[in-house]
């Protein structure tokens, strides 16, 4: 990932899925620092009840999320989006220290800068306790393999 993220706004239907898989590439690759620079300096986001601000809390952030949400495995969709702005829902399976496993769902609104950088980000998500046996996610660490199911062929 680079520092100038493409494709830019305005979003067609072509370029707003491309956007998406970039971000849930970039989120399985599990590296904060990559991920931050997704962001612009001053983003901001609100993640569940957390308000974050700029890179540093993002890498912050995301940090903690990680070492606490082991086996991370996230699939995103396209919802909607409209010029400068797309709206995401999304799944991932994680498990935490204990060995329970979840399924987090949700839903984001993006706003992106002219030069593709995310603004401003609002996720909100609930979590669901699994068995290991109910999990859906079935792939090695990192990228998604393009073969393997979207949230809508896995009925989520």
């Amino acid at each position: 990932m680079s520092n100038v993220p493409t494709p830019l706004p305005p979003f067609n239907a072509e370029t707003a899925a491309q956007k998406v898989r970039l971000a849930e590439d970039a989120w399985n690759g599990q590296d904060p620092e990559k991920v931050a620079l997704a962001y612009t300096p001053d983003s901001q986001w609100r993640n569940r009840s957390d308000f974050i601000h700029g890179r540093e809390e993002i890498v912050a952030f995301l940090t903690r999320k990680w070492e606490r949400e082991q086996e991370y495995r996230l699939i995103k969709e396209l919802w909607a989006f409209r010029d400068n702005r797309i709206a995401v829902r999304f799944a991932y399976e994680w498990q935490n220290q204990s060995g329970q496993w979840f399924r987090s769902h949700g839903n984001e609104n993006w706003e992106f800068d002219e030069s593709g950088l995310m603004h401003y980000r609002v996720a909100s998500i609930n979590d669901q306790p699994i068995l290991a046996s109910s999990r859906l996610f079935h792939w090695p660490e990192k990228r998604r393999p393009d073969s393997h199911p979207g949230l809508a062929e896995l009925g989520l």
